[in-house]
């Protein structure tokens, strides 16, 4: 199969040793979620000084503060913000030289009015299947209406793909596509992933 420029992110990183694992892996990024209500929250410190891998720190509502300590003891370089958070708190966690990933829970259609007002501030968008939880679902949402996306600013896919999903996928009109970002239906149990299955994934991009 041709190698596609589409990046990998494995999401709901919080065992040690299973994070040893996954950089050996490969993927591009790697999150770790510090959302208390998440099953993939992540507790204790964890070195990632010698990862290749561009970690992502996944937040909920942050304030900045707060995502400037985790920034500190994790050695984080992305800021991913699933929650309601302005365009002017993503300027503000950009000045502090983080990229910011800003996430929209979708259905069946863009949240286009919304998108707009973070166009050309976030680094890169993120699509998630909109449900009670915040990422993790394993459920999908309508990928086709990515096809009609109208802004420059590159993005990530999520929202409960596996392994037969990333063919057609990598077949649909999605010029913007920058990354796909698994977690769920990469696991063992929650927080705990499938490296075996990931590394056959990494084969497919």
């Amino acid at each position: 199969m041709m190698k596609t420029t589409v990046k990998l992110k494995v999401c709901g990183m919080r065992d040690p040793d299973n994070i040893k694992a996954l950089i050996n892996a490969g993927p591009d990024f790697m999150g770790m979620i510090f959302y208390e209500k998440s099953p993939r929250y992540v507790s204790g410190h964890i070195d990632l000084s010698l990862s290749q891998i561009d970690s992502v720190g996944v937040f909920v509502n942050p304030t900045r503060e707060e995502v400037l300590d985790k920034v500190k003891e994790y050695g984080l370089k992305y800021i991913q913000l699933h929650g309601s958070e302005s365009p002017e708190f993503v300027s503000s966690i950009k000045h502090a030289d983080l990229m910011v990933i800003k996430v929209f829970r979708v259905i069946d259609q863009l949240p286009i009015s919304e998108m707009k007002t973070f166009d050309g501030i976030a680094d890169y968008f993120l699509f998630d299947t909109k449900t009670a939880l915040f990422g993790g679902s394993g459920q999908q949402f309508n990928w086709e209406i990515l096809e009609a996306y109208p802004f420059e600013t590159p993005y990530f896919l999520s929202g409960g793909i596996d392994l037969e999903d990333v063919p057609k996928i990598l077949k649909m009109d999605l010029p913007k596509l920058y990354a796909i970002d698994v977690n769920s239906r990469f696991e063992v149990k929650p927080g705990l992933k499938d490296i075996q299955k990931i590394e056959k994934l990494k084969t497919m991009l």
